[in-house]
């Protein structure tokens, strides 16, 4: 409860911060994002900021099945860090869809693993100029489609096009959802200066 709501509000308070490292090293700033995250959480301190180890439990509040193995999660981050890295032409929303969707079916640190995701993909649209300012709240938009969270996620943790697919389209709409309610607050800021 009470300690999950401290990790995302110590998230959010520096994802400035770790914007620049974002660009150059995606795995550190992974890294640094579930120190923030789960430092409250995790009760050994030298597993924060670490994938998991083999045979170390993890959550799974949404039922997405077996996590891939410890070896597996360190190949398909490093795969997911080298596009960041390299860049694609794939819209900021897609990208931020597939780093979401991976970083929840990867369950990489076996805690706060949600926190983490959605940290990144908001950096995502951030440093790819969907939302340089931060003004959205995407996360706004997944609460809103929270009852449709878990089974597009579980179609993206199956894999295919189809489920793949699913999962983009749910977080597009999380994405125009979050830019309306970023939106609300600016024009009431406006209005409240007026």
């Amino acid at each position: 409860g009470a300690r999950v709501v401290e990790g995302a509000v110590r998230l959010h308070a520096d994802l400035g911060q770790v914007l620049v490292s974002w660009r150059h090293s995606p795995r550190q700033t992974l890294a640094r994002l579930h120190v923030l995250a789960a430092s409250e959480l995790v009760p050994d301190a030298d597993s924060l900021g670490r994938p998991r180890a083999v045979g170390a439990a993890y959550e799974d509040p949404l039922e997405l099945g077996p996590a891939p193995d410890p070896l597996e999660v360190a190949a398909r981050l490093d795969g997911l860090a080298g596009v960041l890295v390299a860049g694609t032409s794939a819209p900021a929303v897609v990208v931020a869809a597939v780093v979401h969707g991976e970083l929840m079916a990867l369950r990489a640190f076996g805690t706060a693993d949600g926190l983490v995701a959605r940290a990144a993909a908001r950096l995502v649209l951030i440093d790819r100029g969907l939302d340089p300012k931060a003004v959205s709240a995407p996360e706004v938009g997944h609460s809103e489609l929270h009852h449709e969270y878990a089974d597009a996620l579980r179609a993206y943790v199956a894999g295919g096009p189809a489920g793949v697919g699913t999962w983009v389209v749910h977080c597009a709409r999380a994405v125009a959802l979050g830019a309306r309610e970023g939106l609300a607050v600016c024009e009431a800021i406006r209005r409240g200066q007026s």
